[in-house]
């Protein structure tokens, strides 16, 4: 597992995080090397939208939910949106996929020309160098494919269910010590 490389992957909180920051998340992982990892939770709504932000915005007719991404930097914006659109100081994550911190997409958002899809996230997660692979091997996540019906999907709530279904796997069946057999 040390030489994965799950960059672009989701990680499905499974049922040992019960209680924990990431309890019933889904992260997707931007990057991911011996370094360490970074990803943001796409599935943890706040109660506020990006226009409470962003007074310049008011009156668009997209709605852009705010999204908590993790907790570290909660005072950072992050954007994923559909690789329609490109801006300076983007990461391209997969072909259909970058992360953006570009002021210039706020500006297109305020003109009605912003990339099709767009999630807006305040703060990210993080590992350092071996700890994402510790909490791998301790069943405290399932890894899925990437689906981006499911990452722009303003669905929140199911999107876990829908990760793992990814992988024939039915969250609600699954205990909390699952064990590796």
């Amino acid at each position: 597992m040390a030489d994965q490389n799950l960059k672009g992957e989701f990680l499905v909180s499974m049922p040992a995080l019960k209680g924990d920051y990431f309890q019933a998340s889904v992260t997707f992982l931007i990057d991911h090397n011996t370094d360490g990892a970074f990803g943001l939770v796409i599935n943890n709504p706040t109660d506020m939208q990006l226009q409470d932000i962003f007074p310049e915005l008011e009156g668009t007719t997209q709605q852009v939910d705010l999204l908590e991404g993790g907790p570290v930097e909660q005072d950072r914006i992050f954007f994923l949106h559909t690789s329609d659109k490109h801006y300076e100081h983007s990461l391209v994550v997969n072909p259909e996929t970058t992360l953006s911190t570009s002021p210039e997409l706020i500006s297109d958002l305020a003109t009605q020309d912003s990339p099709e899809h767009l999630l807006a996230i305040i703060g990210y997660a993080g590992w350092g160098a071996g700890q994402l692979e510790a909490e791998l091997l301790a069943d405290a996540w399932l890894i899925t494919p990437f689906d981006r019906n499911i990452l722009f999907s303003r669905d929140h709530e199911t999107k876990p269910q829908a990760a793992a279904s990814k992988m024939g796997i039915d969250l609600n069946l699954i205990g909390p010590t699952s064990g590796h057999g």
